[in-house]
């Protein structure tokens, strides 16, 4: 098509401005389809980011997770050799017992999450790790004149995997956190938690009205959520609640993936 204007602009110079008319019309369908190819693709080099992002935070809990327990057994396999060289036999085999326990912990969690394989910064946070009664305090860091913070704990909430405990803390965060900055009219999120023999499940519901911003699903901070939800073998969801506001929910398996 170029070169049949082309050669009609050489051949035809009278009507030139009717050739530079059709390049320019031929050349904005070019433009435009340009822009949206490349406009995709940055959309998804940020989703990208946004999953490694998620991944990273995952492999910090896991260091720490790993950290917590190697350090326990540390400490009770000294004790252990100190009973024993005192002719302590009982102390010692309680201590065994709990090294066998904490080890068997420690194996649990890297197997859950082995695939995990941080990027870029190798210096993981040393930030304690946060779990499921810590977010009673989120409410603490909301401004005086936003929604109010109502945190229900329900269940078996008790010996969860720390990278469970992990997960539902961060998931509550960042639902938070997006309800102050998307939900218009917002007087109150509800966060409930609620832990059965397999599962635990958390929803955050608001009584505002969602932004744009907020409801087109394109929000990366939901699509680190579902990215951790995925990798621990549940599953999230987020939209619109029948009444008003937005609802999140997330079903987590309490000792590993589901199949």
């Amino acid at each position: 098509m170029l070169g049949a204007l082309l050669v009609g602009l050489i051949t035809d110079s009278e009507n030139a401005s009717d050739v530079v008319g059709g390049i320019i019309v031929m050349s904005l369908p070019v433009a435009l389809g340009v822009s949206i190819r490349l406009r995709n693709t940055v959309e998804v080099q940020r989703l990208d980011q946004a999953k490694l992002h998620e991944r990273e935070q995952l492999a910090r809990d896991l260091h720490d997770t790993v950290a917590h327990h190697v350090s326990g057994i540390a400490i009770q396999a000294q004790a252990g050799r100190f009973l024993a060289s005192t002719g302590s036999l009982d102390g010692a085999a309680a201590a065994l017992a709990v090294i066998e326990e904490e080890a068997s912990r420690a194996l649990d969690e890297m197997r859950s999450m082995i695939g995990l394989l941080r990027a870029g910064d190798r210096s993981p946070e040393m930030a304690p790790q946060r779990g499921i009664t810590d977010i009673e305090r989120l409410a603490s860091g909301i401004r005086p004149d936003g929604p109010r913070i109502h945190v229900e704990l329900s269940g078996d909430l008790d010996r969860l995997r720390p990278a469970v405990e992990a997960a539902v803390y961060r998931m509550a965060q960042e639902s938070i956190t997006n309800v102050v900055r998307h939900a218009r009219h917002a007087t109150q999120v509800d966060v409930r938690v609620c832990g059965d023999a397999d599962t635990v499940r958390l929803t955050v519901c608001d009584d505002g009205h969602p932004s744009p911003i907020g409801s087109n699903g394109a929000g990366f901070g939901l699509v680190g959520m579902k990215e951790r939800a995925t990798l621990l073998g549940g599953t999230l969801a987020a939209g619109p609640s029948p009444n008003r506001g937005w609802i999140v929910e997330a079903v987590i398996p309490r000792f590993g993936t589901t199949s």
